[in-house]
């Protein structure tokens, strides 16, 4: 008998190769294959297609199809049935959480830190875009530019044709600011208030009691947003308590000099020069230039009498302006 070369099988031992498919069907319509021909194809007697012909040892016969898939199948099935029991045994042990576990995502979902102008602006829209009652909003006045201005007029004007009720509270810096008067002139025909203050904390906004938005870096590029009704209920408390304490932008200037020939404006930087904040400090705090700090600087110690900084701190505490009464 000639000699047979080996074949290398080029499969994997759970598939069948295409000769082993041939030679399988040749078993099965011909009741059996001889072990010369079935060395082509090692898949076959891999997968226990083929057993030993009792009959004659040089030759194979093949497994019925359905018997072959049944053997192939029943460890898949018992996986299947493990894997299956197991999930149910974890289902049960963690349903007992579950409803904590949501509790627990709603109040994480509640505050979302949103990351660029872009993803900010978008939730602002559609925290605006669903107002229907009031939107509450805190602007310090060195924030302005004239993007931010064309940006409020899209977002506003849609609010007060719905007939929402706005209420702004800025620094009294902006009574001198004629980009940002002309954007209330605008907006002065809804349902709309402006109120000023000599300080403010950072920028916020509010609508209907359910959504706040506030800053966490200075460069405006990262805020967060709120819809913890807790949350939210102590920043309108906060916002309210600056609003009873503000003045109407259109009412008398806050600048106008006192009896005691001192400004309001000078009186708030009289308070926080004897906290000891430098110049810059209290313009930022302020809304105003730093140059326009020192100037009121300069006419409260003129109204004071004092010749130098050191003193103008002794004569701002020992004047009594900082106990008088609004």
């Amino acid at each position: 008998m000639a000699n047979r070369v080996k074949v290398t099988h080029p499969h994997a031992v759970t598939e069948l190769c295409e000769e082993g498919g041939r030679l399988y069907a040749e078993a099965l319509r011909k009741g059996r294959i001889s072990r010369a021909d079935a060395e082509a194809a090692p898949c076959l007697a891999e997968l226990d297609l083929l057993l030993p012909d009792p009959d004659d040892p040089d030759w194979l016969r093949p497994i019925p199809p359905a018997l072959a898939l049944t053997q192939r199948l029943d460890p898949i099935e018992r996986e299947i049935a493990e894997r299956r029991r197991r999930s149910i045994e974890l289902s049960e042990a963690f349903e007992p959480f579950m409803t904590l576990g949501t509790q627990l995502t709603a109040s994480a979902h509640s505050i979302s830190v949103l990351e660029g102008g872009d993803r900010i602006n978008a939730a602002l829209n559609l925290a605006t875009g669903q107002c229907q009652s009031e939107m509450l909003t805190i602007q310090p006045t060195n924030r302005f530019s004239e993007r931010s201005i064309v940006q409020g007029l899209e977002r506003d004007r849609p609010l007060i044709e719905r007939g929402v009720r706005i209420r702004t509270l800025y620094q009294h810096t902006v009574r001198y600011d004629a980009e940002r008067l002309a954007y209330v002139e605008q907006l002065s025909a809804g349902k709309v208030e402006y109120r000023t203050i000599d300080e403010l904390v950072e920028r916020l906004i509010i609508c209907d009691e359910t959504v706040a938005f506030i800053p966490i870096r200075d460069d405006q590029q990262v805020a967060m947003e709120i819809r913890h009704p807790g949350l939210v209920r102590y920043l309108i408390r906060v916002f309210e308590f600056m609003w009873g304490r503000a003045v109407q932008l259109t009412a008398g200037a806050p600048y106008e000099t006192a009896p005691d020939g001192i400004t309001e404006i000078q009186h708030s930087i009289a308070k926080l020069l004897v906290e000891g904040h430098v110049d810059e400090a209290i313009a930022r705090r302020l809304g105003m230039n730093v140059r326009t700090c020192r100037a009121h600087i300069a006419k409260l110690a003129t109204a004071l009498g004092s010749g130098s900084r050191a003193q103008l701190g002794y004569l701002i505490a020992q004047s009594g302006i900082l106990n008088q009464e609004d």
